[in-house]
């Protein structure tokens, strides 16, 4: 079998991370649904407004046969109402619309067939003039662009052609639907180019809020996937790699069952990472406890580091959150001074800065390190230290000569984490 380098298992671990969970793609139609509420409730408004006139004027019309009169004006006026109450309520707006829309070309049609035989005059003109726009309006509001174009054209000629055959054809006729049937096109044209454009405004106003969103969630969903492949390299290198390091290296009952104990751990990193977790996210530190916590971090490595610190004479403690990265940055700092510098020197200094910040430094007196001779595999400075500083908005340096190593870690208060 075949033995990986560990740049190969640390490159396959880390492109396997399972990415965010896929964010919604769009906000909803929430401008084109308050524009299209809008429009219902003004046609509705206005076509109430032309059904009354008409209906003033049905009331007291005459040269249709007995009955027929009072059965147009169910016929019309029923449907309208309904029709303005539900563009009122916003609710069945597309049916009730429909149905007047196609119940008026009816009325028309059957128009010429109930007169009652005698003389139509030219002037008024007859009850059905003031539903025309109406029934523009009406298709505008329940059809698709064809049919509005075809309503908004054809209602009104139909109209003439009925003015035209109740006339005979008179001179006259030919004159008042001259006036009449341009008119009626060229209003319904007004509705449905004034609708057309609301409804295009509002639909790219929310293709353009879809977008932003969208573009927001993507940077977000990005950012949150880097801080977890930070977070998820960091922990391999400071639980798995050293469990698996200590199994390799036990030898008698004591380290095996360390080893074992470190692996345990190791487990249960990687599931609280997986699962977000923040269970072990501690409470906001001072100085002092951050020192005594870093104290605690070094002697579970090994060793006994002097940590030195500073109170603040005012200032807030060290958010929990931001606490645990500087604590696990740190301690990072500590093994590498006990692993490559045997311990030599190393110290440790806490002390508040202004703005509630706080600053961390550790040294040794090693040999040093040229940190632009690293391995891209070696994730403890680049992964465990500098990443995990910069996600929660600090700033770490290392400073490496023949002299020894110092680590030092800076949080600024302000600092958006």
């Amino acid at each position: 079998m075949s033995r990986r380098s560990n740049a190969d298992t640390l490159a396959e671990a880390w492109w396997l991370m399972p990415p965010a969970a896929p964010g919604a793609g769009s906000v909803g139609a929430f401008t084109s649904t308050r524009m299209n509420r809008t429009i219902n409730l003004i046609a509705g408004l206005a076509c109430m407004v032309l059904g009354a006139q008409a209906f003033l004027a049905a009331l007291g019309s005459e040269g249709l046969l007995p009955g027929w009169n009072e059965v147009l004006i169910l016929v019309s006026f029923v449907p309208l109402l309904i029709m303005c109450v539900c563009t009122s309520i916003n609710r069945f707006v597309a049916p009730m619309t429909a149905v007047f829309a196609l119940l008026y070309p009816v009325v028309l049609i059957v128009w010429p067939f109930v007169l009652d035989g005698r003389a139509v005059s030219v002037s008024p003109e007859p009850w059905i003039w003031f539903l025309i726009n109406v029934a523009t309006a009406a298709a505008v509001l329940a059809f698709d662009l064809p049919v509005q174009i075809i309503w908004t054209l054809g209602i009104p000629l139909l109209y003439g052609l009925v003015r035209l055959i109740t006339g005979g054809f008179a001179p006259e006729f030919w004159v008042a639907i001259a006036f009449e049937v341009p008119f009626a096109i060229i209003l319904g044209g007004v509705i449905l180019t004034l609708v057309l454009v609301f409804r295009g405004v509002s639909a790219n106003v929310d293709a353009a809020r879809s977008r932003a969103v969208t573009s927001y969630a993507s940077a977000a969903e990005a950012q949150a996937t880097a801080e977890e492949r930070v977070e998820i390299a960091g922990l391999m290198h400071d639980s798995v790699l050293a469990a698996l390091i200590a199994a390799e290296r036990a030898e008698s009952p004591r380290e095996r069952a360390l080893a074992a104990s470190m692996a345990r751990e190791a487990l249960a990193g990687l599931a609280s990472a997986e699962s977000g977790d923040d269970s072990e996210e501690l409470d906001p530190m001072t100085p002092s406890e951050l020192a005594i916590a870093l104290r605690d971090i070094a002697a579970e490595a090994g060793t006994r580091v002097p940590v030195t610190y500073a109170e603040p004479v005012q200032g807030k403690p060290v958010p929990g959150r931001v606490a645990r990265q500087l604590l696990l940055a740190a301690g990072q700092a500590i093994a590498n001074g006990v692993q490559h510098a045997d311990g030599v020197g190393l110290t440790a200094h806490i002390e508040p800065v202004l703005g509630d910040g706080v600053f961390i430094s550790v040294s040794d007196r090693g040999p040093g390190f040229d940190s632009a001779h690293i391995p891209p595999d070696r994730l403890g400075i680049r992964a465990s230290i500098v990443a995990r500083v910069t996600a929660v908005g600090g700033v770490a340096e290392i400073e490496s000569s023949a002299a020894g190593t110092r680590v030092t870690i800076h949080w600024d208060g302000d600092a958006a984490w």
